[in-house]
C-alpha cells in the first residue's frame, strides 16, 4: 500500500531508490550503514500500519489529486443540518450521503419512531430541488403514483397529468403497505429514470432519487416487496434504536417542545448543478484493477455460498463500486481502498441477498453471514 512505501518501520536495507527518498527527506544518501536512530519512525504510526489500521488516516497520509474540499464543505453542512434535528445515527447519514453521491435510491427500515422519515425529509431539505411525498396505502393506485390522462372537455382530447414521482427527491412512506400492482409502477422510473405513458416517454429530471421507508415488524396488511424490485435499490439501511446517551439528549432538546418539529430552518445546501458536480468529481474518483476484482470475488462467493439460495446481482457489484467511491470521496481521498468496499458492502448485499430455510434455523442474520462471506475474500494487497 501507499502507506507502507513511505514508512519504513523495520528500518530494513531500501533497494528501490524512490523509496530511500521517501524516508530521508533531507536528500542526503541513504546506505546500509545508517542507524535505525538516524531515521526516527513514529511509533504509533508504525504500529497502525502493522496493524492495518491505516485506512483512518488516508486522508491526512496523502494529498489527492482532485479538489475533494468542495465535497467536505457539502458533507459537514449537511451533517450540521440533520444533526438540528436527528441525534446520533452518524452511520445512517453518512450512508445517504454517499447513496446521493453515488445517484442511487435509498430504503430505510426500523422500528416506528426512530425517525426515518423525519431524516429523510431533512436531507430532502437540504438539497434546493422539488420534493414529493407518497404515502404508500392498500388501496393506492399506479396511476396514484404516475399519472393518468384527463379528459378536456374544451376541445375533445385527452392530456398526461403527471402524478407525484415527477420530482427531483421523492419520499415514498411504508412502501410496502401497497399492493403489487402500485409497487410495480416504480420499477421503470427506478432503474431508468422514466415514465413510459400511452406510447409516450417522459424523462425525470435530475437530480432523481427515491427515498422509501418500511417497517420491519407488524406485517400484516403489507405486501413484500418483490426482488426485482429490492435490486433497485443502492442500500437498505437498518435503522436501530439509539443508545441511551443519545436518547437522553432527545429528551433535552424537546423538553419543553410538545410540537411537531419545524423544517422550515433547515439551510440549503446543495443545488442541482451543485450535485452534479459532486457526482463529476466521484466519477473521476480512482479505483484499480485489484479492488475491482475484490468487489468480482465477494459478489462471485455469495452466488455460491451453501447458506444461500439467492446471490448479488452484477447490480450489487456495480452498486458497491460506486458507493466505494463516493465514500473514498467523502473521506477526502481520490481513490478507492479495501475498507471502502468492505464498509459499503453490507448494506448494498443486506436485501438482494436470500438465505436458504436451513441457515434461518441456524438463527444466523444475514448482516453475520455478510460478514463472514468478506472475511473469506482475500484483501488486496
Amino acid at each position: 500500500m501507499m502507506e507502507e512505501n513511505n514508512i519504513n518501520p523495520s528500518g530494513a536495507e531500501e533497494n528501490n531508490e524512490g523509496q530511500e527518498s521517501n524516508v530521508n527527506p533531507t536528500g542526503g544518501e541513504a546506505n546500509s550503514s545508517t542507524a535505525p536512530q538516524d531515521n526516527p519512525v513514529d511509533p504509533s504510526i508504525a504500529d497502525k500500519i502493522a496493524g492495518g489500521a491505516y485506512a483512518s488516516e488516508a486522508s491526512a497520509l496523502f494529498t489527492p489529486g482532485l479538489d475533494l474540499g468542495f465535497i467536505h464543505k457539502k458533507v459537514n453542512a449537511t451533517r450540521e443540518q440533520i444533526g438540528n434535528f436527528v441525534i446520533g445515527q452518524h452511520e445512517m447519514v453518512d450512508l445517504l450521503m454517499i447513496s446521493i453521491f453515488s445517484n442511487g435510491h435509498v430504503l430505510l427500515e426500523g422500528v416506528p419512531g426512530v425517525a426515518k422519515t423525519l431524516t429523510a425529509k431533512v436531507l430532502a431539505k437540504t438539497l434546493s430541488v422539488d420534493f414529493s411525498r407518497i404515502q404508500f396505502t392498500p388501496d393506492l393506485m399506479p396511476s396514484d403514483v404516475i399519472g393518468t390522462s384527463v379528459y378536456n372537455m374544451k376541445d375533445g382530447t385527452f392530456s398526461f397529468m403527471q402524478g407525484p414521482i415527477f420530482s427531483n427527491i421523492v419520499l415514498i412512506d411504508e412502501i410496502n403497505r401497497a399492493p403489487a400492482k402500485t409497487q410495480a409502477a416504480l420499477f421503470e422510473v427506478m432503474e431508468e429514470r422514466q415514465i413510459s405513458y400511452d406510447s409516450k416517454v417522459y424523462k425525470m429530471s435530475f437530480p432523481f432519487l427515491v427515498l422509501a421507508t418500511q417497517n420491519p415488524i407488524e406485517q400484516e396488511g403489507t405486501y413484500n416487496l418483490p426482488e426485482a424490485q429490492l435490486d433497485r435499490f443502492l442500500f437498505k439501511i437498518k435503522i436501530d434504536y439509539p443508545s441511551l446517551e443519545d436518547e437522553h439528549e432527545i429528551l433535552k432538546r424537546y423538553k419543553n417542545n410538545i410540537k411537531s418539529p419545524s423544517l422550515d430552518n433547515v439551510q440549503s445546501v446543495f443545488t442541482a448543478a451543485e450535485l452534479q458536480k459532486v457526482q463529476d468529481l466521484v466519477e473521476k474518483v480512482k479505483i484499480e484493477d485489484q479492488i475491482l476484482k475484490y468487489i468480482a470475488e465477494i459478489s462471485n462467493a455469495t452466488r455460491n455460498h451453501a447458506k444461500l439460495y439467492l446471490g448479488g446481482s452484477p447490480r450489487a457489484s456495480l452498486s458497491m463500486l460506486k458507493s466505494a467511491k463516493a465514500f473514498a470521496a467523502i473521506r477526502g481521498r481520490d481513490f478507492v481502498i479495501p475498507d471502502d468496499v468492505q464498509f459499503v458492502a453490507p448494506h448494498v448485499l443486506n436485501h438482494r441477498l436470500i438465505m436458504t430455510p436451513e441457515a434461518e434455523m441456524e438463527g444466523m442474520s444475514i448482516e453475520e453471514l455478510i460478514k463472514e462471506i468478506v472475511h473469506e475474500i482475500e484483501v488486496p494487497r
